[in-house]
């Protein structure tokens, strides 16, 4: 890896051999050091990685927050600057070139970058229906900043400082198929129906942070509204007029045929899946005898490890 910067890369990683080769060679111009947390990949990853020149680290999944946090306790490195990177995301070249000339200057009050996030879907740049630009803190001074102890919507957030906003390129570009996406997705699904569940019944402890500590603004009023709103209204409505909202009035029917497929997939079929699940849920915890019992059978019918002592 290159020396030219001061910033320590994290990637979490489970069979990606698809893109991490990609997502290294884009941050080798400014990365000292990049860091990847495997979960036992079958399909060389690994090695990618290690060729890479990147320092491989293997430990179990349970969620990404959790996966994350072990990543914050166990890397080593005296980079003055921490990004969270996806394998399948990419640093484009001006982003690359924005991070080497600015992070240097910055006084020491800063300790948080955001990043504008656009999203490539079969290939198709997504820049309706409320997707571009996605802000989210992803660069952190080391030591400053945690990530949320949640099952899904993760999101970073600074324990001291302030946030500034880099407009450089930055994409999520996944290369798998349609089939990997909505696999995903189903798998999504069940994490977000069981934080939706637990912010009423409290299986488990809660992480308030996004909702009091510094992070991308766009995050917290989308956070806001979720709980706010979203959530309290039946899902066969607010998926439905999700779904106009950003087709329609968001305009994401300006991304034509490609966008129509993400839309209805992501901004329609999902939120659908998410209400299914968490009405399925409901059902399930009504019927439990006590709250151990919900949570087992919580636990069967995510196929999540859910415990009482999961935040400790």
């Amino acid at each position: 890896m290159s020396n030219a910067g001061n910033v320590a890369v994290i990637i979490l990683t489970y069979n990606e051999a698809l893109h991490l080769g990609r997502a290294l060679d884009h941050v080798a111009s400014f990365a000292k050091d990049v860091l990847v947390v495997d979960s036992y990949s079958t399909d060389g990853t690994v090695q990618i990685a290690k060729d890479r020149g990147a320092h491989v680290l293997e430990h179990p999944f349970q969620n990404y927050a959790k996966q994350f946090e072990w990543a914050l306790e166990n890397i080593e490195t005296n980079c003055e600057w921490v990004m969270r990177l996806d394998a399948d995301e990419v640093i484009e070249a001006d982003l690359a070139e924005e991070i080497l000339t600015k992070l240097p200057n910055l006084p020491q009050s800063v300790t948080g970058i955001n990043l504008k996030r656009k999203t490539i879907f079969q290939g198709r740049f997504i820049r309706h229906g409320g997707r571009y630009p996605l802000t989210l803190l992803r660069i952190w001074r080391r030591g400053k900043a945690l990530i949320e102890d949640r099952w899904m919507d993760e999101h970073m957030y600074l324990t001291e400082g302030s946030c500034i906003t880099f407009n450089g390129g930055f994409a999520d570009h996944n290369l798998f198929d349609i089939t990997a996406f909505t696999q995903k997705h189903n798998k999504y699904a069940s994490r977000e129906a069981l934080d939706v569940l637990n912010t009423s019944l409290h299986l488990f402890d809660e992480d308030i942070a996004l909702t009091s500590r510094s992070t991308a603004q766009q995050a917290k009023i989308k956070r806001f509204f979720k709980e706010s709103v979203y959530n309290r209204v039946p899902f066969e409505v607010s998926a439905f007029a999700y779904f106009i909202l950003r087709y329609v009035f968001q305009m994401g029917f300006l991304d034509g045929r490609e966008g129509l497929v993400y839309h209805v997939l992501q901004g329609f079929w999902y939120r659908f899946l998410v209400g299914v699940k968490l009405r399925e849920l409901e059902k399930a915890v009504r019927q439990a005898g006590s709250k151990e019992e919900a949570r087992r059978e919580v636990a069967r019918l995510t196929g999540l490890s859910l415990s009482a002592e999961r935040t400790q």
